[in-house]
């Protein structure tokens, strides 16, 4: 049992942890900017499916050539490596926000926070699902070692 926790958290995951720094500050930029600052909170779920799209599109291409040089030291070229990426990209970020949606709905119910607060909330919460399941998904899928 010991000996499968070393592995899990090796040193991928603490470089994997570093690059999702820079995504971060990059990516909540977009989000909180294109949420907040250019209106798309009043679009309701639409808006939020939007803003973390446009997070999860910048923040990819950075997350993509750290993560396959830095992170996990991938030499595989070529489009396969690129469509894997780009699958476990799509099905984190489904997964994450098809989550984050109701469970925060159900959470934040009665709570008087406006719409908007409730959906700045409700990204934070798929961010932190999406770190996880895209942790998992680049180390296994995406950028998993031959070995």
């Amino acid at each position: 049992m010991m000996h499968k926790l070393k592995q899990l958290f090796d040193p991928t995951l603490f470089r994997f942890l570093l690059v999702g720094v820079v995504n971060t500050l990059v990516g909540y930029g977009v989000m909180f900017g294109l949420y907040n600052l250019a209106g798309l909170h009043a679009w309701g779920d639409a808006g939020e499916w939007l803003s973390s799209a446009a997070n999860y599109l910048v923040g990819s291409v950075v997350s993509f050539f750290l993560n396959k040089h830095f992170t996990f030291r991938s030499r595989e070229k070529g489009a396969r490596v690129v469509a894997r990426f780009a699958v476990n990209i799509a099905v984190c970020w489904l997964l994450a926000y098809g989550m984050a949606q109701p469970l925060m709905g159900w959470l934040l119910a009665g709570m008087g926070l406006s719409p908007q607060w409730e959906g700045n909330l409700t990204l934070l919460a798929g961010s932190g699902l999406f770190v996880v399941l895209n942790y998992f998904g680049q180390r296994f899928f995406a950028f998993r070692s031959k070995d």
